[in-house]
């Protein structure tokens, strides 16, 4: 399974890796249809051995198992729902680090970051499960001898296709209120890193009834299928603005639901009166670089004052070095590897780009040098300065470990640009004046702000974007809520 450029550390640790590879449904593991595919780690370059490429007829016997389950859980006290929920979330917080490490032998994040990772994973299946009693009704007066009230339903089959930058918190927290509001799920892994989700689904097999939780694997075929099945009237997405246009493409025609949390191109702006040094030390953790930069609520546009420019600038040149890129599953890594070869490959583009866009490089922008990362998709933290939103590396999502310093003087000139981009999802503001403040949130055009703070989720705060960046809100009531329909009950007495 493993290279012999796998260091010792990466070798140790294999046990961890799942021994199941094909496909888990109807309460079972069984052997792809549509065959296997490699997978790899991105730090080392080494292989992890193959994963079950799922096909339209592996699809057809997950959303017809699931389909099959669905007719008994619809029925299941919320309480049991609930038990079940919670017996996950313990079993994952048992097996933490064990998750973790295959996380980021897989996906390339560094493991203590992952591990965190299963602490949000877990808190959500938690909240997710406190709310089974919530998915209440109402009642609407008519007069005598009536009754007339509304009920909440589940969808049936929802399948929910989530990202490669948080593989096991997507596949494991995304689940949760599809189940709890008495859906069966079928969860798509991203094709880059899908070993979590299988080494999950080893720890849990069993805890829920047959064919209500089903993981299958595999890439484009794989999510077309899912999306054009007629037992499945719910696709969800985590993913790219691309993607999304092409999954509500294909449930047009049959009016499938569709959830998408999209990509952002999130800016973050100071004030001239902002806390200087708390702004510098938020531009920097509001990119994300433990995780590379990938991170959709990362805040890759910065738009500072003309006043203060120059000390931001140094300020967020010297933050930067604090992330090292290493090997993940080692403990002191405080930054990670991109995911993949085309990932990495589309990074470098970009950031040459930037240099002949005329921005000037202040930091990083080159594979970082050792013997122990030459094998990885590795890219160091990389900041450019003097940039506008005439360049490609200001409008574009990148994905990756690249920030972008706009200087701005006139505020209705920078918010100009600030909204002009396809994206809607986040934006930070740091100001000490609650005026301002409260100015600035309003005009930003973006579902999910902070002010004095960047790039970091408040469960159960909804998260969500506008514009091209979603149209659904995670993480929240409201997230229970959409795996719902309502239903209204007119009674003559």
């Amino acid at each position: 399974m493993y290279e012999n450029n796998a260091s010792s550390r990466e070798k140790d640790i294999a046990q961890y890796l799942p021994k199941q590879r094909d496909l888990y449904y109807g309460g079972a593991w069984h052997k792809p249809k549509g065959g296997y595919a490699e997978t790899f780690n991105p730090a080392t370059g080494a292989s992890l051995g193959q994963c079950a490429e799922a096909n339209a007829a592996d699809v057809d016997a997950a959303a017809t198992a699931a389909h099959k389950a669905f007719q008994e859980w619809r029925l299941t006290s919320p309480d049991v729902r609930a038990k079940a929920l919670r017996e996950i979330a313990h079993i994952m917080r048992t097996n933490k680090e064990e998750l973790a490490t295959v996380d980021a032998m897989n996906c390339g994040n560094p493991v203590t970051a992952l591990m965190h990772d299963v602490d949000i994973a877990t808190q959500l299946i938690d909240y997710f499960a406190g709310l089974v009693y919530e998915q209440r009704g109402s009642t609407i007066p008519m007069g005598r001898d009536v009754v007339n009230m509304t009920v909440r339903e589940p969808f049936g089959v929802c399948a929910r296709i989530v990202a490669y930058n948080h593989p096991l918190m997507f596949t494991a927290s995304r689940m949760a209120p599809a189940v709890a509001a008495g859906n069966t799920v079928i969860m798509k892994p991203p094709v880059q890193a899908p070993l979590s989700a299988l080494r999950l689904m080893e720890l849990i097999d069993g805890v829920l009834p047959a064919g209500v939780m089903n993981v299958i694997t595999g890439g484009q075929a794989c999510g077309e299928a899912l999306v054009a099945h007629d037992l499945i009237p719910k696709v969800t997405l985590i993913g790219s603005i691309s993607t999304g246009k092409a999954i509500a493409r294909g449930a047009a025609d049959k009016l499938k639901h569709v959830s998408l949390e999209l990509g952002g191109k999130n800016a973050l702006v100071i004030y001239p009166d902002a806390d200087i040094q708390r702004a510098i030390a938020g531009a920097v953790s509001g990119m994300c670089f433990t995780w590379c930069g990938q991170a959709c609520s990362s805040t890759t546009r910065l738009f500072v004052h003309e006043s203060i420019y120059d000390q931001v600038v140094a300020g967020v040149v010297e933050g930067v070095k604090a992330f090292r890129p290493g090997i993940p599953t080692e403990k002191e890594t405080t930054m990670g590897a991109i995911v993949s070869k085309a990932q990495y490959d589309k990074i470098m583009s970009y950031i040459e780009l930037g240099k002949k866009e005329g921005a000037r490089l202040v930091a990083g922008g080159k594979h970082p040098e050792g013997a122990h990362l030459a094998n990885g998709f590795f890219i160091e933290p990389t900041v450019f300065a003097d940039a506008n939103m005439g360049m490609r590396i200001a409008q574009e999502e990148i994905f990756g470990p690249v920030l972008s310093i706009i200087k701005w003087s006139d505020e209705d000139a920078m918010f100009k640009d600030v909204n002009n981009v396809e994206y809607g999802l986040a934006a930070g503001i740091y100001t000490t004046n609650l005026a301002t403040a409260h100015r600035a949130d309003g005009r930003v055009e973006a579902g999910y702000v902070w002010v004095n703070n960047a790039a970091r989720h408040f469960f159960p705060a909804p998260f969500g974007g506008t514009k091209q960046s979603g149209n659904n809100r995670e993480e929240s009531f409201e997230e229970l809520l959409s795996y719902t329909q309502v239903k209204n009950i007119h009674i003559n007495l």
